[in-house]
């Protein structure tokens, strides 16, 4: 089989590259359907992009890499399409925008797209055997019917990170890039719990606070989640992209800077009440029984001096905690780290070294903040490279 372009992965970025990079166009997926992650983001209604883009949303070696190709195809773009095709959507809170309806309208979308471009999508297939020839690559396409040798002038690679290995991720996608001779940055779960020993947080299972949570320099408000393993909710999940083994992480239970002023109004009208009877209407009840444990909160509300308020108050502010670690690739919305992109044009996401190898979405070193800003960067480097080869 004799293609222009053969593109390994039919998620986000392999879909957006297959539907623009013009000629003969081979699509490979393991799945038995395109775009499973866009499927099951959002809550099904995938959260396709953000209207606040901007690239200091986005981690990598070189925090200056990912500028080129998303100013080149911007989350406006990405939106005047989904207009066109007449999908509805809305804004939730920080810029976050969701279909209406359903994910299953954005992989339509593209499927469509990549229909009229006349891409030849092999789903429930494999690639493997990759060679370099003079003229462009070879590899073996194993389908449910046949095996065949597939010449093909470009190779993309868009098999993502390790994330949610449950739907097949894998790291193919560095083992390739090692193959040609391109550095792999260290990879880890990003947007993912935090767990800790002991269940330590097992009591407050289920309860959500507004909290901002700092993990080096970089803190999020947000809400916190506890969960029966730990600490979950987007506050969380942001911070975790920051972390690193063995640090603490500082929680602030009143990121609104109001709750001393507050108290201190309440004890001139209620200071005959319960302390945690009078925290509990700024905090679930629930967190405060379990800050009894932590804390000392004893007495009425009028026995508590200006400086303990205040003593207490900034210990809400920065509760540090330890995690044990993350809930890893198992259910990390991202993979951090990947394809170097020292190795990559910043313009066409092409290898520097290797003629016509491409590498986009998720495999490369380029991880972005949770609220839609992973998918546009599939978006923006699935074009890139597309526009690259469509020349």
């Amino acid at each position: 089989m004799q293609v222009d372009t053969a593109i390994i992965g039919a998620g986000a970025a392999g879909m957006m590259c297959a539907a623009y990079a013009g000629g003969r166009v081979l699509v490979v997926d393991h799945a038995k359907a395109p775009g499973e992650k866009i499927r099951i983001s959002g809550g099904g209604r995938c959260n396709f992009t953000n209207m606040y883009c901007e690239p200091q949303a986005f981690l990598s070696q070189n925090p200056h890499f990912a500028k080129s190709a998303l100013a080149r195809y911007t989350q406006w773009d990405f939106i005047e399409l989904v207009d066109r095709h007449g999908i509805a959507w809305h804004e939730k809170t920080l810029g976050q925008l969701f279909c209406d309806v359903s994910a299953k309208e954005i992989i339509a979308m593209l499927r469509g797209l990549m229909q009229q471009a006349g891409a030849d999508l092999q789903l429930r297939s494999s690639a493997s055997n990759f060679a370099k020839t003079e003229s462009g690559f070879t590899f073996d396409l194993q389908t449910p019917e046949k095996k065949v040798k597939v010449t093909a002038r470009n190779l993309v690679i868009a098999t993502g990170g390790k994330s949610i290995p449950k739907m097949g991720a894998t790291g193919m996608a560095y083992d390739v890039a090692r193959q040609f001779g391109l550095p792999v940055t260290e990879t880890r779960a990003g947007l993912v719990p935090f767990t800790f020993a002991e269940g330590r947080f097992a009591p407050l299972a289920g309860v959500a606070t507004p909290a901002r949570v700092t993990a080096g320099a970089t803190g999020f408000d947000e809400a916190l989640l506890f969960t029966h393993r730990g600490l979950s909710g987007p506050a969380v999940l942001q911070a975790s992209s920051y972390w690193r083994e063995g640090e603490a992480i500082s929680v602030n239970l009143a990121p609104e800077g109001t709750l001393l002023s507050a108290l201190r109004e309440q004890r001139q009208q209620s200071g005959r009440r319960n302390f945690t009877t009078v925290l509990a209407q700024h905090l679930p009840s629930r967190l405060v029984e379990y800050l009894g444990q932590e804390f000392d909160l004893s007495g009425n509300l009028a026995d508590w001096s200006d400086a303990r308020l205040s003593a207490f108050v900034e210990a809400l502010q920065d509760w540090q905690l330890h995690p044990g670690g993350t809930e890893g690739y198992r259910t990390a919305e991202v993979t951090l780290g990947g394809v170097d992109t020292d190795a990559l044009s910043s313009k066409t996401m092409a290898a520097k070294e290797v003629p016509g190898l491409y590498f986009i979405g998720e495999a490369v070193d380029v991880t972005g903040w949770l609220g839609g800003y992973n998918f546009q960067w599939a978006w923006s480097s699935g074009m890139a490279a597309a526009r690259a080869i469509a020349g």
